[in-house]
């Protein structure tokens, strides 16, 4: 039994775990978690305890006065403080947990199956597109507004903060502060459909400064081919009517009905966690998009020669 819960234990942490935070919403949660769990083992204790007792140690018949005060006392009473002091404990924090910062908003739009991602600086008239990641500044409150575009999503870093349903026509919020630089993985957490299980995230934490180098970096429009074979990428991109459904912006692409692929080549993952972002992964998704992500509305252009997969899986992997 100790050999398996020593296995167990080893996954409690990593990028993905709720008893590793790396964030000021996190550790809350994670505080409360033992609080609760704390509260729940006394409780087991003393009422099994208590059965151990009247059944095995002391089995003499007692009198209808103590048996009542034993059920009165140790079923109703004693559970009936214990939890409302816990459920005090908890929602104690409520107020903390939903102060937001200023300085940054981000809209985040779950889609089929992937993340729309709108950065809102302080005093921004528009906002800088992104999707599939998010990044935030390390030891700054952020405030991320969700909502959703025809089905029910969950929003969730479990080494950030707790998780936030997303709702079509409504707009729920949830304030992100993290403490630790490092990369973490969010993912959908309410069935979506089809593909809910190949709709995940990087949120990657920066120190402030890089995070503003960065923001800006991805306010620019796109970078021009860099050699012949990116050129040739570009025009199939173009004859294949790609900026219909997405946009590249610096070119005349501009669909909002797919990720926003400016910046495309410097994300930590493509297609919403499920690939690596290199030339070969985009070609692969470019040709498989149907089989690697079922009910994707995106097409698969297996009728593209390997010739034009390669040139615009190399264009779009120098989008960065």
């Amino acid at each position: 039994m100790l050999l398996l819960c020593i296995v167990y234990l080893t996954g409690c942490g990593g990028m993905q775990s709720v008893l590793d935070p790396a964030g000021k919403e996190a550790s809350t949660l994670a505080e409360l978690f033992w609080v609760l769990f704390a509260g729940a083992v006394v409780l087991w204790l003393l009422v099994n305890g208590l059965f151990f007792y009247v059944t095995r140690l002391n089995t003499r018949s007692m009198s209808r006065r103590l048996a009542e005060a034993l059920i009165i006392g140790g079923g109703i009473v004693f559970p009936t403080v214990v939890l409302a002091g816990l459920l005090s404990y908890g929602l104690m924090m409520m107020p903390e947990q939903r102060e937001a910062g200023d300085d940054l908003v981000l809209k985040v739009t779950g889609e089929q199956w992937w993340w729309r991602v709108e950065y809102w600086p302080k005093g921004a008239d528009q906002p800088i597109v992104s999707a599939n990641e998010i990044r935030l500044p390390l030891n700054q409150r952020t405030e991320v507004k969700l909502t959703a575009a025809k089905v029910i999503h969950s929003f969730w870093i479990p080494a950030l903060a707790g998780k936030m349903d997303m709702f079509p026509l409504r707009e729920t919020r949830l304030a992100l502060e993290p403490q630790r630089v490092g990369t973490f993985r969010g993912q959908c957490a309410e069935f979506c459909g089809e593909s809910h299980a190949r709709m995940a995230f990087k949120a990657v934490v920066m120190p402030e400064d890089e995070f503003d180098a960065w923001l800006e970096q991805q306010a620019a429009p796109a970078q021009p081919p860099a050699d012949e074979l990116a050129e040739r990428g570009l025009a199939v991109f173009q004859a294949q009517g790609c900026g219909a459904c997405h946009s590249v912006r610096g070119t005349p692409a501009s669909g909002r009905v797919g990720p926003d692929l400016t910046h495309v080549g410097g994300r930590e993952t493509l297609a919403a966690g499920t690939l690596p972002v290199t030339q070969d992964a985009f070609v692969r998704w470019l040709s498989e998009t149907k089989h690697i992500k079922p009910g994707v509305k995106m097409p698969s252009y297996d009728m593209l020669s390997r010739e034009e997969l390669n040139a615009l899986g190399h264009y779009l992997e120098g989008l960065r």
